[in-house]
């Protein structure tokens, strides 16, 4: 899939709810289920559905509701 950059992610904001993305960086993949662990910069970790992306540890995803929306570009 093809990388995004936030601003054409509609500034980190979801469409559907106005709510704000979270920029997280992928540390593992378990590809059989589709799942991947996260990190939030402050460090907090989350499993997260990456069924829309194609993600791989070191990537950085934009996350709403527990989904990664895109894979982020590098800065």
């Amino acid at each position: 899939m093809a990388e995004h950059s936030p601003a054409a992610c509609f500034d980190d904001h979801c469409i559907t709810c106005g709510d704000e993305g979270i920029a997280m960086q992928v540390v593992a993949v378990d590809e059989v289920r589709g799942l991947a662990l996260c990190e939030e910069p402050e460090g907090a970790r989350s499993t997260i559905e990456i069924g829309l992306v194609d993600a791989a540890p070191g990537d950085r995803l934009l996350v709403h509701a527990g989904t990664a929306l895109v894979r982020l570009e590098s800065a």
